[in-house]
């Protein structure tokens, strides 16, 4: 194993392990890394550049490539620390909803979501003591052909809560806030399986329809781009030849019937 990678981990489980107040043992396995403890309800799986697919288990589990570490080392630690102990509250009831622009929105999105930051079409963001705490990125709204004229689907693009607070009922607040304002007939959503191989939008009221394939990525540096064929992916080989290949674990399909 690349000894760059070998020291990009150690540095990771090490501050992880100080975030977390928690000991941690970093294993190598079969070509990849694992980080686990007693502590921890995921384990925390570690991947090389030269380990294009996952490693497939039925523990739970959160799925990070040596990309992803380089370009948001820090993002990650504090994703999985929330994840792990109680982040600070707040509480939705103590916030005010509001339509935000695309460049709030934006680094809002560059500074706390792991994704690629989309300014999708309607942006909401919750304020509390005029702190942007969280936003979430709606499409456009799609014509069903097998639904009434005016029935609408929408896509929540994103949600994101600022890095270190937990903001109890957020999205709901959010999604009640989109509801009065376009009426859809259904709001769809995709969760990262990378991340968790369930969906707690079951709580809310969304249904889980399917799990959607992997996505296949050529890595070029630290930018990903995803193709969908092997034309597409020639073409990226011609225009990144050092780059390399990797795919995730697929989402989750999940949508919350309105009407």
């Amino acid at each position: 194993m690349d000894p760059s990678f070998l020291n990009l981990a150690t540095q990771f489980k090490l501050r992880l392990e100080k975030a977390l107040e928690v000991p941690l043992t970093l294993c190598q396995l079969d070509g990849f890394l694992q980080i686990i403890s007693a502590k921890l309800t995921s384990e925390i799986l570690l991947y090389p550049h030269n380990k294009p697919v996952r490693y497939q288990t039925t523990k739970p589990c959160i799925h990070i490539d040596e990309d992803q570490l380089i370009s948001k080392f820090d993002l990650i630690i504090r994703r999985i620390v929330s994840k792990a102990k109680n982040d600070k509250r707040v509480y939705a009831r103590n916030t005010v909803v509001a339509r935000i622009d695309k460049k709030t929105s934006l680094q809002f999105l560059v500074e706390h979501h792991l994704q690629t930051a989309l300014p999708g079409k309607y942006r909401y963001g919750l304020y509390e003591r005029g702190e942007l705490v969280a936003v979430a990125i709606f499409s456009g709204g799609r014509r069903m052909l097998d639904r009434e004229e005016d029935y609408r689907s929408f896509e929540l693009l994103r949600f994101c809560n600022k890095s270190g607070l937990n903001v109890i009922g957020g999205l709901s607040k959010l999604i009640k806030a989109f509801r009065h304002d376009f009426s859809p007939g259904d709001i769809m959503t995709f969760t990262d399986r990378d991340w968790s191989q369930h969906s707690s939008l079951e709580k809310i009221g969304f249904v889980a329809k399917e799990i959607t394939a992997p996505i296949n990525f050529w890595i070029a540096g630290t930018t990903r781009y995803a193709y969908r064929n092997t034309a597409e992916l020639n073409t990226l080989r011609e225009q990144f030849p050092s780059g390399f290949p990797k795919e995730n674990m697929g989402s989750i399909k999940m949508i919350l019937y309105i009407k």
